[in-house]
């Protein structure tokens, strides 16, 4: 069964990412990108990476942006699962970002 973070753990957790707040009781974050397609292959690997976790986030993009937000409905609010997904995306992001510009 996945848990509900406390405050104190997502704290901690914060401080290992970066770009990462808490927003509105999930962790959010916003990518930028070059141009849209950019930003949508991001979103395609993120999509990918997320179906294989079981975990998928609510995110929204706007032309080169995408903004994330995650949140484990199962726990009631932020779990180590959405920790987890932040750090492989912040992977992603990079190399998707290497095209860009």
């Amino acid at each position: 069964m996945i848990t509900k973070l406390s405050e104190s753990e997502i704290r901690s957790a914060l401080s290992e990412l970066s770009g990462w707040t808490v927003s509105h009781g999930k962790l959010h974050r916003e990518y930028t990108f070059a141009d849209f397609v950019q930003a949508f292959g991001f979103m395609t690997s993120a999509a990918l990476v997320a179906e294989a976790m079981g975990h998928h986030p609510e995110w929204q993009n706007i032309y080169n942006r995408v903004t994330i937000d995650l949140t484990t409905h199962d726990a009631g609010g932020i779990s180590a699962k959405d920790f987890e997904l932040a750090g492989k995306l912040d992977a992603l992001y990079p190399k998707a970002a290497l095209g860009a510009g």
